[in-house]
């Protein structure tokens, strides 16, 4: 219940943002002699801009385990197995969640969290971080994903990405509008312009976009750093990590990337996640 209303607060607040900008600098009255209803283009892109996230948030377990072919671990067939489940059990208990889905999937280094709802997350961990980390080192990833979990994490990335969303939708076609009318002077309807102005600006717009979004997601992951060393205190976190910067880790699918213990290495204002240096001094003080 928690979350739908989150979800219609933030969509509410989102209309509500654009509706006074548009106030305070009399756009409002310029739209409205440009001829364009700003008013259902508002509502008709928070609509847009949200269905996707939340589609892929819902899905996004189902996503998971079918693109890195995870394993439900649901009866343990050896003593990895059974470590695995009653760690997850523990650090669960300890955050005052539902103990999430735990699964292995074949892979170089890495682990995530996902799920639309904490108290039915899914959580697995790769082959290959099993076999190069010790029992402590992994406890420590696994802190960090529950930490994820239990602080909502995978939906306020997505409320996030449906806000930026529903700002490239509406941003793009007010210009594309704009430029329609100005410069290539269409008096009734919409012209070429107004459809070229606006794939061109949901580009631009969209590379904004995925910035914003990159960053929030960076701090995410020094907040999950963060519950993991609350719940086990920092070192075997700060062992964890820097076990993986000597690993060559696993990329995860594109839909899943944000999620994992390790991220890609992409230009720092688009990563997901921030360096393994950066999230070592920042545990390192307290941070």
């Amino acid at each position: 219940m928690k979350r739908i209303i989150l979800f219609i607060a933030t969509n509410l607040a989102v209309v509500l943002v654009l509706s006074i900008i548009l106030r305070i600098f009399g756009l409002d009255r310029a739209l409205a002699t440009q001829g364009i209803a700003y008013g259902q283009l508002l509502v008709f892109s928070a609509v847009v801009g949200f269905t996707g996230a939340i589609i892929s948030l819902l899905m996004s377990k189902t996503i998971a385990k079918w693109t890195t072919g995870a394993q439900v671990i649901t009866t343990p067939q050896n003593d990895a197995e059974a470590w695995l489940l009653s760690t997850v059990q523990k650090l669960a208990t300890q955050v005052h969640i539902q103990m999430p889905e735990v699964g292995v999937y074949e892979g170089a280094p890495n682990a995530f969290a996902t799920g639309a709802f904490k108290n039915s997350a899914f959580v697995a961990v790769s082959t290959g971080l099993l076999q190069s980390m010790n029992h402590e080192e992994v406890e420590a990833v696994l802190g960090h994903e529950i930490s994820h979990v239990a602080n909502g994490d995978m939906v306020t990335l997505t409320l996030m990405q449906g806000v930026v969303n529903t700002f490239v939708v509406f941003l793009s076609r007010i210009v594309g509008a704009i430029v329609d009318r100005t410069v290539f002077r269409t008096e009734r309807g919409t012209g070429p312009g107004y459809f070229i102005t606006v794939m061109v600006c949901q580009i631009v717009f969209g590379v904004l976009a995925s910035m914003i979004v990159a960053w929030f997601s960076r701090w995410r992951e020094y907040r999950a750093d963060a519950g993991s060393a609350r719940l086990l205190g920092p070192q075997p976190m700060i062992h964890a990590l820097r076990r993986l910067g000597s690993l060559e880790t696993g990329g995860l699918p594109q839909a899943m990337q944000a999620f994992g213990i390790a991220g890609s290495n992409v230009m720092a204002l688009f990563a997901s996640h921030p360096p393994i240096e950066a999230r070592i001094a920042a545990l390192e003080s307290g941070r």
